[in-house]
Order: structure tokens, then sequence, then C-alpha cells
């Protein structure tokens, strides 16, 4: 994996996260992010699902030939990752009724990939690409779809339609913003809290539990 380094991301060393493995898993456990690049003198970012190796150096997705962000390539990119994110309330610390001193924040998981953006505008490339990617997010299914179960006709149409990028990962910026900086009672307070709303929510309550059982 590529070193993590704090480089220009506001990154307070609580939040850092180094562990390649946890990085690893952050990062699949998405799946998905958004490919920002410099086209035509402009930031321009679009949503990809993608598929990440073992060593996260390399991350490949596709994109529709019609969107101008694989044109751009060869260029340096960023792979902006979002894991789990929730508003967290001040009313969940105790530590409110103590001195009040408490305000609202926002707990989140989130991985920057940064690299170099080629593009693949290759028939084989993108069909592995698009099967690997397939492969990964139906594995889970007890009956998985496979690219192989549609026409072939109608895969080389849709491979056609797209064109396949990949990005060599040169630095990797993981930030977990869990709580960390509060103390026991409120941090509990946080879990409760979340736990007690949505699925958005109690995915990040989850997130802070599994982090403290690491520590």
């Amino acid at each position: 994996m590529a070193s993590a380094t704090v480089g220009d991301v506001y990154e307070p060393q609580a939040f850092r996260e180094h562990r390649d493995d946890v990085v690893l898993d952050l990062v699949r456990t998405a799946g998905f992010g958004h490919l920002v690049v410099t086209h035509d003198g402009a930031l321009t970012s679009t949503p990809v699902p993608f598929v990440a190796d073992d060593e996260l150096t390399t991350v490949r997705a596709h994109l529709a030939r019609p969107n101008s962000v694989w044109r751009a390539a060869p260029c340096d990119a960023l792979l902006i990752v979002p894991v789990t994110d929730a508003y967290v309330s001040p009313g969940w610390y105790p530590s409110k009724a103590e001195h009040g001193r408490v305000v609202p924040t926002w707990n989140y998981e989130v991985v920057h990939l940064h690299g170099r953006l080629v593009a693949h505008d290759d028939a084989e490339w993108v069909r592995r690409q698009i099967t690997a990617l397939t492969d990964t997010n139906e594995a889970a299914f007890p009956s998985p779809w496979a690219v192989t179960d549609a026409p072939d006709d109608h895969i080389t149409k849709l491979v056609r339609a797209i064109v396949g990028v990949e990005l060599t990962v040169d630095r990797v910026d993981a930030k977990r913003k869990l709580s960390q900086n509060r103390g026991d009672d409120d941090r509990a307070g946080v879990r409760r809290g979340l736990g007690e709303r949505d699925d958005r929510s109690r995915a990040v309550a989850s997130a802070m539990e599994e982090h403290e059982e690491d520590q």
C-alpha cells in the first residue's frame, strides 16, 4: 500500500488511520467513490464504483464514454471514498449537563486515494473490469449473477459504450473521526444516540464500537 501521509489534508493525529488492513477494508466496504480530475482547466468529479487490489496500489473502474473525465487522462487524480457519516447532537454528551460547553459535530470515515489516472479504451480490459466489479458485488448473494449470464452480444454492445480507468495510488489519507477526542462517557452517549436513529447513524455507531475494541 502507498504510504499514508498528511500532505495538505487536515487530519488530527487522533483521527488518522495508519493500519493498512483497516484502510483496505474501509475502501472495499465502500466500493464507491468520487473521482476528481482537472479537465479543460476546471475541477471535475464523477461518481464511480470500483475494485481495489489487495495492496491498495491500483483501483480500476469504468465510465460512460460520453463522460469527459476519462479524456483528462493521463493525469493526476483524487478518488474520495466516503465510508460512513452521521450528525452528532451535543445533547448526547453527559458533559452537557456538567458545563454546557458542547456543540454539534459530525462523525465520519473517509479515505482519499491520490495517484495517476490512465484510461483504457480497450474492450477486453473493460470486459475484465466489469466482470471483476460484478463478481465482487455479487459474491454475497446466494445465487450470484455473472456477466456471462447475459447474452454476449448485449455485453459487447455495453462494453463499446464505456471506457476503463485505472488509478495507480501513490498516497493514501485515511481519516476516522469517531469522537476519539471525547471522554468515555461522552463517547458512550454518542453511540447510544446514533444507535437510536436511522441505518446511516447506526453504521457510525458500529464503526465507533469496532474502533474502540481495536484500541
